[in-house]
């Protein structure tokens, strides 16, 4: 574990994913525009009033079918020591969101008092003009977890991931199939540079032909995603019902890969990582997760 971490540190140091600046009370003008619907955004008392409608793209959830399947990897490359062993997993039908969060989808909670801003700086998205439909990155696991419990939801679990990320548990090792990822089909280091050579995250859902069977975009690639699990070693002991580990430790576990991944491994539907859940990097987002309605 010390060693994928300190690894992982080296990682985002060098690409430009440490952890950002904290921002205070910069909502951007377009995205007040974007989330603001004839809605009145002012100072009172030193709190902001603001009628939100939602943005203009909300949060759009896809239904995953329950099954069991086979998580892990057997796999003895470098990095997936962590992945093991295979076991099967029984995951109940549930919704996942289709895309990550959106900078605009998140700005709504902000405008509305029930989460703070991310932070910005290199490679942050939130404050950048014309964002609004990337994903937004810089936010560390408690406000992720906040996000999704302002949208009745939740993170998702790490095995629904894993489930999702292979169109429900399917024998294969990317999202769309076992092709080796190019820019084609995932945001990541690519065409001279990272982001397929934009050097940033995109829109999300710029790579439909690297969606899964479900039509959920970006499960590989533009940001690696925080999910509910505490991190573990190994899977010894790990729920088989599909719940997330909260046991001991204190890293959270995020997955998927990046817009500066240069290792098809890192955008493989068993990789698996964590960091501290404190901190705020570039490379990460989330998305959300329900059980089914």
């Amino acid at each position: 574990m010390k060693t994928r971490i300190a690894v992982f540190a080296l990682i985002a140091l060098t690409a430009g994913m440490s952890a950002c600046t904290r921002t205070h009370n910069g909502i951007p003008s377009d995205l007040r525009n974007a989330v603001a619907d004839n809605g009145v955004i002012g100072q009172s008392g030193g709190e902001r009033a603001v009628a939100v409608s939602g943005p203009r793209y909300p949060v759009e959830f896809i239904t995953i079918p329950g099954g069991k399947f086979t998580m892990g990897t057997v796999s003895g490359e470098k990095g997936f020591e962590g992945s093991k062993p295979i076991h099967e997993v029984a995951i109940k039908t549930f919704d996942m969101s289709k895309t990550a969060v959106t900078v605009e989808q998140y700005a709504e909670c902000v405008i509305k008092g029930g989460c703070t801003e991310p932070a910005t700086g290199y490679y942050c998205n939130w404050g950048v003009a014309g964002r609004q439909l990337h994903p937004v990155n810089c936010v560390d696991w408690d406000q992720a977890d906040k996000y999704a419990k302002f949208k009745g939801a939740r993170l998702p679990s790490e095995s629904e991931w894993e489930y999702a990320a292979t169109s429900g548990g399917k024998s294969r090792k990317y999202p769309w199939g076992n092709d080796e990822p190019t820019c084609a089909k995932a945001v990541m280091h690519g065409n001279g540079g990272d982001g397929c050579g934009r050097d940033s995250t995109m829109p999300v859902c710029s790579k439909p032909a690297g969606n899964t069977a479900q039509g959920l975009c970006d499960m590989a690639g533009n940001v690696w995603q925080w999910v509910q699990d505490k991190y573990q070693d190994s899977y010894k002991g790990a729920p088989v019902d599909g719940s997330a580990f909260e046991g001991a430790g204190s890293y959270r576990v995020f997955r998927g890969g990046d817009f500066s991944s240069v290792s098809a491994g890192n955008l493989r539907a068993a990789y698996r990582n964590a960091y501290d859940p404190g901190f705020r990097l570039s490379s990460i987002g989330f998305r959300l997760a329900r059980f089914r309605r």
